[in-house]
């Protein structure tokens, strides 16, 4: 059963770095999963925030652009998001996403809060 694990959420000032993990297992074909991170955000809807595709091509939302960078490590199943510069509408629950064709999975979630 394929699992995604998120972690590195936490509490951080304006800003402040912090980088989210997230973990898959009981998958082979990590490589060729596209992954997301996805935040919901108190009060808003669940949006995208940055994608990294099997050739390592990847895009960001206008919110994050320049600030946040997403990338993968294939060899441990491992997709990162490095998010730098933070500011409190960036709090918001992060989530990891995996798909391939019909094939999808999220992971559990990580809080990042930022706040002085």
């Amino acid at each position: 059963q394929v699992q995604l694990v998120e972690s590195g959420g936490g509490l951080v000032q304006p800003g402040g770095s912090l980088r989210l993990s997230c973990a898959c297992s009981g998958s082979r074909i990590f490589n060729r999963y596209v992954m997301e991170w996805y935040r919901l955000a108190p009060g808003k809807q669940r949006d995208l925030v940055a994608r990294i595709s099997s050739d390592d091509s990847a895009d960001y939302s206008d919110s994050v652009k320049g600030r946040f960078t997403i990338s993968r490590d294939n060899a441990k199943n491992t997709v990162y998001l490095q998010m730098n510069n933070l500011n409190p509408e960036d709090t918001a629950v992060y989530f990891c996403h995996a798909k391939y064709f019909t094939l999808e999975y999220w992971g559990q979630g990580t809080h990042v809060t930022v706040s002085s």
